[in-house]
């Protein structure tokens, strides 16, 4: 167990779980994993043919943050936009099995539910299409967004901004919300996919990964701009309270803004890395779940690293149970 947070102390914030409400907004994806092998090379290209063995719908985007919290025993509510077709009906059938509300999803018949159809043969991903609609949503979709958060906000402890830059996210819808939030307890944790962070302003902590860093630092990883560095130029240029950087392989980074930053390095927990498809919701859905569960950021972000460290051993956008993490405790 890390020093930071004690199973004692894990296990009641675990046990709050049940009482801690997240609601997720950004963009609701789905996944399609099809999955098979291959044996032969096509006749009319130079391209493998792949016999497929079965395939399989999943929850994705910011739909596999609130599996996450969900699976995790959290209370959770969701808002975005999806197509009227038949993925959207399959996506709003999920969540009503997981008896997971649907009131916040908005049906637009002018877009289509976003895909991302992955062919895996031999546990190896081959080729992957997207069906997506990128504009951002219109005015009066926002505004049903917001509202709703607005009906919400004695019942959550923290929302999560799930972007993944497919159009829901927007400087105004994160100005609205944090409006609805503010002189409350709500904890606002971004995931953020736009290199322009003055969107999210107002956010409570960020969760980028070490690229996305590079990419908003507008700098590579060198001897000279260790991810400290950027880190602390990122922090010091957007003014955000707190900042969580996952590496992957090499574990998290917690960087906390002050007169000084204080930094804590969080050593991976994964025996074998399979997949990281979907990491990142699982670490802003149980950062979220704890910070709304009474965590400091500090023992949310330890068990968010615990979950992330069961969740790269699985093949495909997967979560992590309750009873999971207890048992790596």
């Amino acid at each position: 167990m890390h020093r930071i947070l004690t199973k004692k102390r894990a296990m009641e914030i675990i046990a709050n779980f049940s009482h801690a409400g997240v609601f997720v907004v950004g963009d609701i994806m789905v996944d399609h994993f099809i999955w098979g092998n291959v044996s032969r090379i096509s006749p009319e290209a130079p391209v493998p043919v792949v016999n497929v063995q079965k395939d399989s719908i999943l929850l994705g985007g910011c739909a596999n943050v609130l599996n996450n919290i969900h699976s995790m025993g959290g209370k959770v509510y969701v808002a975005g936009v999806i197509g009227a077709d038949n993925i959207g009906k399959k996506l709003l059938a999920e969540l009503s099995d997981r008896k997971i509300g649907t009131e916040g999803i908005i049906i637009k018949k002018d877009r289509p539910t976003t895909l991302k159809t992955r062919i895996v043969a031999h546990g190896q991903q081959m080729v992957r299409f997207d069906k997506e609609d990128k504009n951002p949503i219109s005015l009066s979709t926002m505004n049903k967004i917001l509202e709703y958060v607005e009906s919400l906000r004695n019942k959550i402890g923290a929302i999560v901004i799930s972007d993944y830059n497919k159009g829901v996210v927007s400087k105004e819808l994160v100005r609205g919300i944090r409006e609805i939030v503010n002189n409350s307890d709500i904890f606002i944790c971004v995931d953020p996919k736009q290199n322009n962070l003055s969107i999210y302003e107002g956010a409570h902590i960020i969760t980028p990964n070490h690229y996305e860093v590079q990419r908003v630092a507008g700098r590579e990883l060198t001897e000279n701009y260790s991810i400290q560095r950027l880190c602390e130029s990122i922090l010091k240029r957007y003014a955000f309270p707190a900042m969580l950087v996952t590496h992957g392989e090499e574990g998290m980074s917690l960087f906390e803004n002050g007169p000084k930053i204080i930094h804590t390095h969080f050593p991976a927990q994964a025996r074998e890395v399979y997949d990281v498809t979907g990491a990142g919701d699982t670490v802003i859905g149980m950062l979220a779940l704890g910070l709304a569960a009474k965590a400091n950021l500090k023992e949310a972000t330890c068990l968010a690293n615990l979950a992330a460290g069961i969740v790269v051993e699985k093949i495909g956008t997967a979560t992590v149970s309750q009873k999971e993490l207890i048992a790596v405790l």
